[in-house]
């Protein structure tokens, strides 16, 4: 039976708060169907299997990926096991939506691509925001000229803490700090709307561990347009993001990444149009339902979020912590 008559079929591998989440959304889909979980162990499989109604479970990540009765599997670790993860999936054949940051540098996600293109399977990394239908509202009016040519955005995603040494946020063995977790967030929006940017430059403080502890960044871009984007573990930030042409500015509310609702200003208009756009469940399902299409369509990348727009924003993150690093 084709994809195209039947329920695809999901493999989630990992079993933490956020492989939760996605789980709960992906029930929300009648074209969907959760197949199976791995973990690194059989208990923990298992016990998720049992919470979440799930019929098969794996004591490993290896042997899911040989099961070549699931359709693609979604990466739930942290992003320090992304790429381990990733490349078992896709090397057996398995599409794979994993989780953002994609890899921990653009080294390894240059390597995802290239070996999803070496075996043609779908790879796309879960930056929901891009799937968010208020989002895509926001860059559809952008492209129709509602706030005229893009010339600053501005977005913070800072929570406040704190978080014990061992915490994963400042665990470098599992890629702490605050930029990938954290400043991917803003960074992805303004690659989103202006594109890579020509400049670079970061400042950050550190944790003891040595992981950043609360950065900021600046983007420049050629025809003049900036982002001016921050990220923290250290301080509860507004979370919200404003996106300014010479012709108006949009606002987005916090979180800005999901948001079920923007405020359009067309020239020096007081309050704006306020524009509902609402999501399903927690967000998550509209990136599953996109990697649905791509894969029926036969698609191996999604045109919401190419391969060039999470290698560029991996670049973007490896280039804030060379500046970062730079300036002492």
């Amino acid at each position: 039976m084709s994809l195209m008559t039947r329920t695809i079929r999901w493999g989630i591998l990992a079993t933490g708060a956020i492989a939760t989440d996605f789980t709960e959304d992906l029930k929300l889909l009648p074209d969907a169907e959760v197949f199976a979980v791995a973990s690194r162990t059989q208990a923990a499989a298992d016990a998720f299997a049992a919470r979440h109604g799930i019929p098969h479970a794996y004591g490993s990540w290896e042997a899911m990926a040989r099961d070549e009765r699931i359709d693609v599997v979604y990466v739930a670790t942290p992003h320090s096991h992304h790429h381990e993860a990733a490349a078992l999936c896709l090397d057996a054949g398995r599409a794979v939506l994993c989780e953002k940051p994609l890899t921990m540098d653009a080294a390894e996600a240059r390597d995802l691509v290239e070996l999803a293109r070496k075996r043609g399977v779908f790879l796309m990394e879960a930056m929901w925001m891009r799937c968010n239908p208020a989002i895509r509202k926001v860059v559809s009016l952008i492209a129709d000229g509602a706030i005229g040519r893009l010339r600053t955005v501005h977005a913070d995603f800072g929570i406040a803490g704190p978080f014990e040494p061992t915490h994963r946020l400042r665990d470098p063995a599992l890629g702490g700090g605050a930029l990938l977790d954290l400043g991917v967030y803003p960074v992805s929006l303004a690659h989103l709307l202006l594109g890579a940017p020509a400049q670079v430059r970061a400042w950050s403080s550190l944790t003891p561990e040595g992981v950043d502890a609360n950065t900021g960044l600046l983007l420049g871009y050629a025809d003049g347009a900036l982002a001016a984007l921050s990220c923290g573990i250290v301080a509860g930030t507004p979370c919200r993001a404003s996106i300014a042409g010479e012709l108006g500015r949009i606002e987005l509310p916090p979180v800005f990444f999901r948001p079920d609702h923007f405020t359009l200003y067309r020239g020096d208009e007081g309050e704006g149009e306020r524009i509902e756009v609402p999501y399903v469940g927690k967000g998550f399902a509209h990136e599953a339902a996109e990697v649905m299409r791509c894969l029926r369509e036969g698609l191996t990348e999604s045109p919401l979020m190419p391969w060039q727009a999470s290698l560029e924003v991996m670049e973007i993150l490896d280039e804030a912590r060379r500046s970062a690093a730079a300036q002492g």
